[in-house]
């Protein structure tokens, strides 16, 4: 088991000592938060084991789990790299994309494994479907989240759209060629409702919708490709596949059917694919916990993390 330890212990990060403690993969060895009174309150009422200095926290760990403010993310990712410690660090990767690149150049200098908590990518629902989607020419995401003043310190394209921003670079075999957006900032001093549209050297286009001021909450992506279209259900973990296909001689009383002016027909056919229930949080960690035994590169690098986060500030400059 690898000894693993937390840095920040607000909501997320509490959510990340209880997971850890609970996997099989790692043996949790306790946390640092620099509010003496959240660690105080998070060792008295979980009894976790608080460090006092992050130094100590970092030399008792084998992967140091950085849950942090993103502000603290590349001095905190800086410490646990250079002390040659694998690194687990929360989306954004980092402040700025300069500092993202420092990062990764460092974890390979050091020769240590990094991985950034895109979450979504270990969705059940996105999980079911990734496999299916092959050259998507068209792609649709909405991310709606009602107002929480937790996230606002950041452009809700750091707080929301960049989980879409992953989520497409993971299944777009090409690179970006052209990105344009729009923004308004309602309640916040950036924008709390933004849309970018990204465009591919291949010709896929993406358009993202992401809104921290939505009256109901609302996590979905579809994509297009060539005879098929896939919807993913982020929020109700729930998927569907339509596919089209030539139509056979003697279709059923049931079939759909669809004719075009040529007079090519072809049928639709509907599929949901099962989707497994599972705690995502928990399976980043544990897959994580697998590349370094492994030696292979996490599911989420620490180079996609930076491309997500370079798309993201290119963005944001849009807005």
């Amino acid at each position: 088991m690898l000894k693993a330890g937390v840095l920040g212990a607000g909501h997320l990060g509490k959510i990340h000592l209880k997971l850890l403690q609970q996997s099989e993969e790692y043996d949790l060895v306790g946390f640092y938060d620099e509010s003496e009174e959240t660690a105080k309150a998070v060792s008295s009422e979980f009894g976790y084991h608080r460090f006092m200095t992050i130094e100590a926290l970092i030399e008792a760990c084998d992967m140091v789990d950085v849950v942090t403010p993103t502000t603290h993310h590349f001095d905190c990712a800086e410490q646990v790299i250079k002390a040659g410690k694998h690194l687990f660090i929360e989306k954004p990767i980092a402040q700025t994309v300069e500092q993202a690149v420092a990062i990764r150049e460092l974890a390979k200098k050091h020769r240590v494994r990094g991985q950034v908590g895109h979450v979504e990518r270990f969705n059940p629902a996105f999980t079911a479907v990734n496999h299916l989607i092959e050259n998507p020419m068209f792609i649709e995401a909405h991310r709606l989240a009602e107002f929480n003043p937790r996230g606002t310190d950041v452009p809700v394209v750091l707080d929301l759209m960049i989980h879409d921003i992953d989520a497409i670079l993971s299944v777009v075999d090409s690179k970006v060629k052209h990105i344009s957006a729009s923004g308004v900032s309602v309640i916040s001093d950036t924008p709390d409702i933004a849309n970018a549209r990204i465009e591919f050297e291949n010709g896929c286009v993406a358009n993202l919708t992401a809104s921290r001021i939505s009256m109901k909450k609302m996590r979905k992506a579809r994509f297009f490709q060539k005879d098929a279209y896939i919807s993913v259900d982020f929020l109700e973990k729930k998927c569907e596949v339509v596919r089209m296909k030539d139509a056979p001689q003697n279709p059923d009383d049931f079939a759909m059917i669809l004719q075009n002016a040529e007079g090519v027909k072809k049928q639709i056919y509907f599929d949901n694919p099962e989707v497994e229930p599972n705690n995502a949080i928990l399976d980043e960690l544990e897959a994580f916990a697998k590349a370094i035994q492994q030696d292979t590169t996490p599911v989420v690098s620490l180079a996609q993390g930076t491309e997500a986060l370079r798309i993201a500030m290119k963005i944001i400059a849009d807005l």
